[in-house]
Parts: structure tokens; sequence; C-alpha cells
């Protein structure tokens, strides 16, 4: 049996805070929870406000939300008075359909029984379909008309997912239906083997990476005689880093927004002693608890502000403290290892280990291997020093070599309308350290072009370990030396990258106008 669904409600007093201003997410995800346990939503009726319902005015702007069968629209936006008018009428249609028994439950999101929603709820308290909701005051009206709630909750410490999964969850149990909670915008979590599908290390690392510019920033700073004071600065940031990763790494987890975030905070300050390899592994553990500990709370019934205060700080405490108590020491020991095997390296021969990092950089983006391998790598050298010698290489071997390859593709293109192609990528390389994959065209369609790119990457690595540079890319061309430990070291190093590749492919293309000329 389909089980149709009503949405009544709006962006509320104190819900305004917790989601409430966003009322397309917030209605998104109620619907994807919906979908989930395989349920229908018929009809919705939701008025958003410009502020808290606890400030509001009769002029107060306003929107009514519906829902058309396809997708959430404003069906009309004006004076709250007006929008009040205006859902006054919808509330008809909607207890019309109550009281006609097309509609089996009822979700309230800080609703109006005593004005907007009122006929609504008659009809639902006249013909005891289930309700579900949130907002203390409002649910407790609701309840006093007679409508049949079988769960409440206020929305204090809550979030758009977790408010939509206890609503679900509780009209599931209490149709007694199979229902697991969807987790992102399509895909249900049909197993813990899919939260477990979700532990990437490459994305926990690269969605971590500002963290890490913002302790290099500190460190450069701290060099400036009068910005001295920044050393602390950046003893604190290094400090932060696995509560950074951690952070990052609960919430990619769990995919429970801000409720793992705090758990990941809470992980990630217990598993500082670990570096960021333990703060990874502590914000995984919290990632993976704050999601089971709260579908098993609202199991128990817990009211949905409870169910987010346990599972967000148990399962954030209990991640930490595995790392803190455990884990700590053997994740720092793994951490200074993978360093010192670099250090090692270099120490045998500079030259050629810059050489053989910078041959091998491109195909090791090109491969994939580069997000997954190096860049983690890359991150763990700055967790110490606040650059790293792969990170020299990258801002070297890969940007400063495709800067040369496409700005030669501008002063003189292959063939015409290659220039407009090379010239977006010449600025975002050399303004913002990125976009390296604006040489690829050209690389892939020029042998001699793509060698060149690798012997320049070689050349420039060769010169990265004969002034043992430390540095970072992701970052603008002319400020990356000031975040090295050598700037004329990195700024000779970079000028030869770009010459080199550009020179090289500067001759490729001639001689390409050459023979297509005979």
């Amino acid at each position: 049996m389909t089980r149709n669904l009503v949405i009544l409600g709006s962006s509320g007093g104190n819900l305004y805070n917790a989601g409430g201003k966003n009322p397309k997410k917030l209605l998104e995800e109620l619907k994807c929870q919906i979908d989930a346990a395989g349920m229908e939503l018929a009809q919705a009726q939701f008025i958003a406000a410009a502020c808290s319902m606890d400030q509001i005015k009769p002029t107060t702007k306003a929107d009514l939300w519906v829902w058309d069968g396809e997708d959430f629209s404003i069906a009309f936006s004006g004076p709250l008075q007006e929008v009040n008018e205006r859902a006054a009428q919808s509330d008809e249609e909607i207890a019309t359909s109550i009281l006609s028994g097309n509609i089996q439950g009822l979700i309230l999101i800080s609703a109006d029984p005593e004005h907007t929603n009122k006929k609504a709820l008659q009809a639902a308290a006249q013909t005891k379909i289930p309700a579900v909701g949130t907002g203390g005051t409002s649910m407790g009206k609701t309840q006093a008309l007679g409508v049949k709630v079988i769960a409440a909750s206020g929305t204090t410490g809550t979030t758009n997912r977790t408010r939509s999964i206890a609503n679900i969850a509780a009209l599931a149990k209490y149709w007694d239906i199979k229902y697991r909670p969807a987790i992102g915008k399509t895909s249900p979590t049909t197993s813990s083997g899919n939260m477990l599908s979700r532990i990437n290390i490459r994305g926990i690392m690269t969605a971590s990476l500002p963290g890490f510019i913002a302790l290099a920033i500190t460190l450069a700073l701290g060099k400036i005689p009068q910005l001295s004071s920044f050393g602390q600065i950046f003893d604190t940031m290094l400090s932060a880093l696995p509560v950074i990763v951690a952070a990052v790494a609960a919430k990619q987890v769990s995919d429970m927004d801000e409720v793992a975030i705090v758990a990941g905070v809470v992980s990630g300050t217990l598993s500082v002693s670990g570096g960021i390899i333990g703060g990874i592994i502590g914000g995984i553990l919290a990632g993976i608890l704050v999601q089971l500990l709260f579908i098993k709370c609202l199991e128990w019934h817990f009211p949905t502000t409870t169910a987010n205060i346990v599972a967000g700080g148990i399962a954030g405490l209990a991640g930490g403290l595995f790392v803190y108590f455990l884990i700590g020491p053997l994740a720092l020991a793994a951490g200074n290892g993978i360093r010192e095997l670099i250090n090692l390296a270099l120490q045998y021969s500079p030259i050629l280990c810059g050489a053989l990092a910078g041959l091998l950089i491109w195909p090791a983006i090109i491969c994939g291997v580069y997000h997954a391998a190096i860049l983690p790598i890359v991150l763990l050298e700055m967790e110490k020093t606040g650059n790293s010698f792969l990170g020299a290489i990258d801002m070297c071997g890969l940007v400063m070599v495709s800067a040369g390859i496409t700005l030669a593709n501008i002063v003189s293109p292959r063939v015409k309308g290659e220039a407009a192609l090379a010239a977006p990528g010449f600025f975002i390389n050399v303004g913002f350290g990125t976009f390296v994959e604006a040489a690829y065209p050209f690389m892939f369609s020029n042998k001699i072009v793509f060698g060149g790119a690798l012997i320049s990457a070689a050349l420039s690595g060769a010169f990265v370990g004969f002034f043992n540079v430390r540095g970072t890319a992701y970052v603008p061309s002319i400020a990356a030396p000031t975040l090295s430990n050598s700037p004329g070291g990195f700024v000779i190093s970079m000028l030869i990258a770009l010459s080199s590749a550009f020179i090289i492919t500067l001759i490729a293309n001639k001689m390409h106008k050459k023979t297509s000329s005979n």
C-alpha cells in the first residue's frame, strides 16, 4: 500500500537558524528520505520567511513553497500576511484530501495549528492519521488538537538531515516499513559496506588542502622580522591539522552534515598526538559511529535533539579516545617514517632524487596516481615543516611546465585557434598554481611536446634537489617562493621549468608548421 504524505510547516523560530533559512535544501532532504522509505509525497505547504518567526512582522517578506509532483517551487511571494492568506487556501485543499482518505501521514515542521495549518490538522485529528514533526511549541499545540502525534522533537541541535531521518524512521516503524536512511542525494545506505566505501583517503586529503596552505602562509609570515609572532601561530596551526582532517573525514564518511563535523572536531582534538594520520583514523571512526549511533538512538525513541547530542558527542569521543590511547604513537611513527624515507633519499643524491621525481610526476598525474599517493605525501611533509620537497616538484614539474607549454601556444600556436585554448590554462596555472591539465591537449597531440614536458620536469626537479627546495603548489606562482625554505632556489627551478617547456614546445610547433606547409 502506498503511503501518501503531506509536509506542513514554516521556517520557524529556532529552526530558521538550523536549516529553515534554506527551504529548498530542507524540503529536498525530506523528499530524499521519503523516497528511501518507499513513501510518496502528495502535497507540501511550507512558508519560508526572510527572518526568524520569533521576530516576524506582517510585512516581512515570505515565500510559499509547494510540491508540484516533480519538484518544490515557490507558488507565491510577498508580505507574510498575504502569503498566509494564500496558504489558507491550500490548507482547505489539504484538509479535503485528508478527509477523503488520500493522505496517510503528516510531516510537520514548525507548523501553525492555530491559523495557517488549522483546517488540515483538524482533519488529521478527525481521521487519526499519524503525524511526526519538530518544533516544541508547535507540536505541543498540535497534540492539544487531538492529532495522533507518534514522534515529536524540538529543533535545537538538529540538522535538516537528522530531522528528516528521524521523521521518516518514526513513520516507517509505525507502518512496519523497512527503511534505511538515504545518505547523499540519491543513494540509500543499504549496508555498513556502503558507508565504508565512502572512506577515501585521497578525498579527505584533497578537501583538507586549504588548511595546509594556511599553514604554509603562517610559516612564510613568521619569517618576516616584524611578524615574528607568527611563529607561535604556525605552531597553533600545526596542532590544528589533525582536527581539520578528522572533521573532513567524519563528514565524508557519515555524510551527516553538522553533527558529523562536531564529532570529527572532538575526535581530531583527541587525535593530535597521532598527527594527521591519527586525525584521519579518528575522523573515520567518528564518521562511522555517528551514523550508527544516531540510527540506534532513533530506534530507542530518543528525541532528535538528544540523538544528535549523543551521536555527535559519543562518536567523537570514542574515535578520539581510540587514537589517543591505542593508535596515536603508531600513526605518528608512520608519518615520521614516510618523511624519513624522503629525507634519506635526498641525502643519498638530492639531484638524482629531484630529477627522478620530476620525470615521474607527469605519468603519475596522467595515470591517476598523483592524488592517491603523491598529494597525501606532500601533506604529510607539510605537517611538520609547512612546505614539502614533493610540493616544490609539483609546482615546478607540473604547474610551471604546463604554464610553459600553454605560453608557447599563445605566442606561436601550432594551428590557428589554439592560442585561445591555451590562454586560460596559462593564466590559471600562473595565477592560482593549479590546472596543469591545460597542457594535455598539446601534450597528447604532439610527442615532442610530451617528451619536452618530461624533460623539463626532470630538469627542474634536479634543480629543486640541488637547492634543497621545499615548497608548495596550489598558490599563485609569484607567491610560491615566499612560502619556500629557499626562495631564490625555488625561483630558479620554476623559471627553468617554464623556459624549458616553452622553448621545446615552440620548436615543436614550428616543426609542425614547417611540415604542414610542405
